[in-house]
């Protein structure tokens, strides 16, 4: 696409089709055939960002969409309400980016006067399968319930004649379909409710493949919701992963957003990677149907509105305000968005911050910060995500206050561990050259927190993999970390040789270290193992259940209930002066799944940020403190102490 034209190039298409088409219903005098209604797709933007669609008006009541390869028609069947202009915002979202870019930055497209092409052949093709789909008279072909019980959509390919139809989901951010409501208190309003357990040792409540995931409603090439496809990396000896990407409008501009599984079979690790992207796809942006309320910082504290300050979750220093045109000083009287959450530990409203809740969400005027995933997670109830979200809070923050403040550490010896699983990823690791361990990196918020490290025996490209994770049962935290660090290293090493010369220029300018791949693969380089000396020199070497002694005999609470495991998590936070505030990121497609997503925000303690400019966490007083309090060190961390290398968590 590139400059513009006088008028659409499908535009003749268009109405050479819609003619077509009502000319081979009047013939056939078929009534139960509903007329056709044709508008042209990609050749304006539909998101809301670009010019203004000319066919907004019809585009909604719209069964036939002509693009530039195919003719899409529908949506037909199912029960959900659902319309032409649902499927044309799932569409143009998995449009290429200079696709995306040129729609959605007001560019309109320039191509042959004469495409589409449409054949007489063509036109009795799509005939063919416009009275089939619209009059009843064929079925959705999905095999799996939640798949069937959608709309459908039905591609007829122009150059091949290939037909092909997919599930549509509703998009919960179509303006015809969903009129948008301002936030409110109440609609944040939560309640812990008793949550059963499987068993007082179980965390999740029902197994990942229970849920009723509409697979190809996730991830097809006409209207997937989280992308157009999934893909296998047969090439890994650690995992079977699967995963999938898309591209994210965010205030950086279009963003790449993978999501993956890492499982011992492809068909759980597609179940864990549609999970993860139905998170992502959560927490990137709000899908509510709900107007932020803009107000300045200064305004809302003067009112007596309870607000998280955005200066407790940590601001960068000013240089990095100084020298980054992507982000501005925080200004307390400039007006922002903000969405409703919760606090747990005051049991009342809050205002957040939107981009703190909403990582790729932001307008100009709160761009002071960049926030990822970190604290986001996905459960089947709203405890089970909470507990989840605070759990990896717990697991960077303790990280973050290892690595930084050059914590001395014990190591695990994971020859006590008694789960199979772990034995076999030592072996699997050790096939690929490294030698796995762990360490004990609980800190004052109790709950064990564990981080691994892969080491390549020969030390070359790719020697260092680390990993994290934090859980109320040990040995499963244990494999949790494990697990992450065996997803990187088939690729590590080559990931670092591949990039050995932009990675040594890192090693020596930290201020080129500017991505999240730059901080693990950073480590890979076997320079960079030297800064690394607390993990490859613990103090002292301790079997499982002595390390984690106390916890399992007295701290760990024991119950049949998870809204006691959130509230003894709340409590601690509490106790160390942190509140806890939960904000409700679930979508209408994870609802009718019976998934729930939030967004947990913890003011003060450590955050993780990519990029050697962005980190918030060398400048909290938390660093400082948090070691102290842990019993980690009798004193205050004093500056000179702080390791002034960027992190290599992945």
């Amino acid at each position: 696409m590139t400059a513009a034209t006088a008028a659409p190039p499908l535009g003749r298409a268009t109405g050479l089709l819609r003619d077509a088409l009502a000319t081979r219903r009047t013939a056939l005098g078929d009534d139960a055939v509903p007329a056709p209604l044709v508008v042209p797709l990609g050749a304006a933007d539909v998101l809301g960002t670009g010019a203004p669609d000319p066919y907004a008006a019809t585009r909604p009541r719209a069964n036939v969409q002509l693009t530039a390869r195919a003719v899409l028609i529908g949506p037909w069947g199912g029960d959900e309400p659902v319309c032409g202009q649902c499927l044309a915002m799932r569409w143009q979202r998995l449009r290429s980016r200079s696709e995306r870019e040129a729609l959605e930055r007001s560019r309109p497209p320039h191509g042959a006067t004469a495409w589409p092409l449409l054949t007489p052949y063509a036109l009795d093709a799509v005939w063919a399968v416009y009275r089939a789909a619209l009059g009843g008279r064929v079925s959705p072909p999905a095999t799996a319930p939640a798949d069937r019980e959608l709309p459908q959509v039905t591609r007829v390919d122009l150059g091949t004649l290939a037909t092909v139809t997919f599930p549509l989901l509703p998009e919960p951010l179509c303006p015809y379909c969903v009129t948008t409501v301002p936030e409110t208190p109440d609609g944040a309003r939560t309640v812990l409710a008793h949550t059963p357990k499987p068993a007082p040792g179980r965390y999740r409540l029902r197994s990942a493949s229970s849920y009723p995931l509409p697979e190809q409603a996730l991830a097809n090439p006409v209207c997937g919701a989280l992308g157009a496809r999934t893909w296998i990396n047969p090439a890994s000896t650690t995992t079977a992963p699967v995963a999938g990407t898309n591209f994210v409008r965010g205030y950086a501009g279009l963003n790449d957003v993978t999501w993956s599984g890492q499982a011992n079979s492809y068909a759980a690790s597609r179940t864990l990677a549609q999970l993860e992207g139905l998170e992502r796809y959560a927490g990137t942006h709000r899908r509510r149907g709900t107007t932020p309320v803009t107000a300045s910082f200064d305004a809302l504290v003067a009112e007596g509105t309870p607000v998280v300050d955005p200066v407790a979750r940590g601001l960068y220093a000013p240089e990095t305000y100084a020298n980054d045109p992507l982000v501005s000083p925080f200004d307390p009287a400039r007006e922002i968005p903000w969405v409703w959450g919760r606090s747990l530990r005051d049991d009342r409203p809050v205002l957040v911050p939107a981009r703190l809740a909403h990582y790729s969400a932001g307008v100009d005027a709160d761009n002071f910060v960049f926030e990822c995933s970190n604290g986001c997670a996905t459960g089947g109830s709203r405890e089970e995500a909470i507990l989840f979200a605070l759990l990896e809070l717990v697991e960077r923050d303790a990280f973050l206050l290892a690595w930084y403040g050059r914590s001395p550490l014990t190591a695990i010896d994971l020859r006590t561990c008694r789960r199979a699983s772990v034995r076999a990823m030592i072996d699997r690791a050790a096939l690929h050259g490294y030698d796995v361990h762990a360490y004990d990196t609980t800190m004052d918020l109790a709950v064990p927190v564990v981080t691994a490290l892969a080491v390549r025996r020969d030390g070359g490209p790719g020697t260092l993999s680390f990993g994290a994770a934090a859980g109320f049962d040990p040995e499963e935290t244990v494999e949790s970390a494990l697990s992450e660090v065996l997803t990187y290293i088939p690729h590590l090493p080559h990931q670092v040789a591949e990039r050995r010369g932009e990675l040594l220029a890192m090693a020596g300018d930290y201020t080129k270290v500017l991505h999240l791949k730059d901080h693990a693969q950073l480590f890979g380089l076997p320079e960079m193992a030297v800064h690394a000396r607390e993990f490859l020199e613990p103090t002292d070497v301790l079997p499982l259940a002595g390390a984690f002694r106390d916890w399992t005999a007295s701290v760990r609470p024991g119950t049949d209930d998870l809204r006691d495991d959130v509230r003894f998590l709340v409590r601690r936070m509490a106790d160390a002066g942190h509140d806890v505030v939960v904000v409700d990121q679930t979508t209408p497609e994870q609802r009718r799944m019976g998934l729930h997503t939030v967004a947990m925000v913890v003011p003060g303690i450590l955050p993780l940020d990519f990029g050697w400019s962005r980190q918030r966490a060398l400048l909290m007083p938390r660093l400082r403190t948090g070691l102290r309090d842990a019993g980690r060190r009798p004193d205050v961390l004093p500056e000179a102490d702080i390791k002034a290398v960027p992190h290599p968590f992945p």
